[in-house]
């Protein structure tokens, strides 16, 4: 009766702790990023799409975005 009650105990906790083995481990608090893709903006004068961090901005806050300095000069002028 004493090895069912044990082994019944011993299961209990393997059912406990393996759960908590098993999660990722978190460094210093901080919980692992994914790197976000990049977004990608068409510039409007030569259709082509370029990476929201390397484009050219136009000025304002809905102006569109270019691919290069000639193009916002030609799309301005």
């Amino acid at each position: 009766m004493r090895v069912v009650m044990l082994l019944a105990i011993l299961v209990v906790l393997v059912t406990l702790v393996l759960p908590l083995l098993r999660r990722p481990a978190v460094t210093a608090g901080r919980a692992r990023r994914r790197p976000r893709p990049q977004e990608l903006v068409k510039d409007p004068v030569c259709q082509t799409y370029i990476v929201r961090s390397r484009a050219v901005a136009g000025g304002g806050d809905d102006a569109p975005y270019f691919c290069s300095h000639e193009c916002a000069r030609r799309y301005a002028g």
